[in-house]
């Protein structure tokens, strides 16, 4: 009887399955490092900006700016009370909040049209919307200052008989300068939604607003949520169109506002440096309760093949 010898099957570990090498700890110490200096770059202006409102500018002015003391709230006080800023506040509210809900709404509209049916003109009306923010805006300064004092509008609506010197002005460019950019975040998000889901909801007899309404926004919450957050700090930090098209200071939003902190021939840095900050509360606010669904929104797509 023949006994045949088996060879082992053992096999060496090759450098492809290899267990990967660990990054020294050296390199991950100075990544580190380098990411918390920049952190604090970053942070710096705004930093000093909080320390320099909170304290006396007659301190400072005999002590210097690098100086420690003379700490008082009076600065916040009188930046209230001197740009008004309950009112302005009020303004940008009026401006902001429309402005941000009519550019996602008609956004989401335009993207679940561009991402959900294919005609003619599909690539070159997504190329019209990107087109709009690729212009400066100070380019069209002239023809639409010329072309809001040209719009009539009812007494009732403007005290001034046209779009100038409106809020709705104001809501108008606002909408039409974001709306390029979330058309073009939206239909990138909506093509990537499974079509299956569609196909079973025209089986089921969905028409195509319901499917727009009741499917596909509730699954674009987490885009929908990061563009509110970017659309929010934009239009409430926009200054150059209000400017422009505002022309009464009761109707200014709050960043047009700080400029009454200024004086003609002196300007105290301290008291705009309390009207800064108070100016940039509302934004810090809706930042960090939308936070979340904001960080979620920036990584959609991060993960797909």
């Amino acid at each position: 009887m023949t006994t045949v010898a088996t060879s082992s099957s053992y096999t060496a570990p090759t450098d492809a399955t290899a267990a990967p090498a660990h990054r020294p700890r050296g390199t991950r110490s100075g990544l580190y490092v380098f990411l918390t200096a920049v952190a604090l770059c970053w942070l710096f202006p705004i930093l000093w900006a909080l320390f320099t409102s909170f304290r006396d500018y007659n301190y400072t002015a005999e002590h210097g700016y690098a100086s420690f003391g003379g700490f008082t709230f009076q600065n916040y006080v009188n930046a209230w009370s001197q740009g008004q800023f309950g009112l302005h506040f009020w303004n940008s509210v009026v401006i902001t909040v429309p402005a941000v809900l009519i550019t996602l709404f008609l956004a989401s509209s335009m993207a679940f049209v561009l991402a959900r049916f294919s005609f003619r003109f599909n690539i070159t009306l997504l190329g019209i919307f990107l087109s709009a923010n690729l212009l400066p805006p100070q380019a069209l300064l002239i023809p639409i200052y010329r072309m809001f004092r040209a719009i009539s509008l009812p007494v009732w609506l403007s005290s001034s008989g046209s779009l100038l010197n409106t809020h709705l002005g104001v809501i108008a460019i606002n909408v039409a300068f974001q709306l390029g950019f979330c058309v073009f975040v939206l239909s990138n998000y909506m093509k990537t939604i499974p079509p299956e889901i569609y196909e079973s909801a025209r089986v089921d007899g969905a028409s195509v607003f319901r499917q727009y309404w009741q499917l596909t926004l509730p699954l674009c919450r987490p885009p929908l949520a990061a563009l509110a957050t970017l659309q929010v700090t934009w239009i409430y930090n926009e200054f150059f169109w209000a400017t422009v098209l505002l022309q009464s200071g009761d109707k200014f939003p709050i960043t047009s506002s700080l400029g009454s902190l200024q004086g003609r021939f002196f300007t105290d840095y301290n008291l705009l440096s309390a009207g800064s900050v108070l100016a940039m509360l509302p934004v810090l606010v809706i930042f960090f309760v939308l936070q979340r669904h904001f960080v979620s929104g920036l990584t959609l797509g991060a993960t797909k093949g």
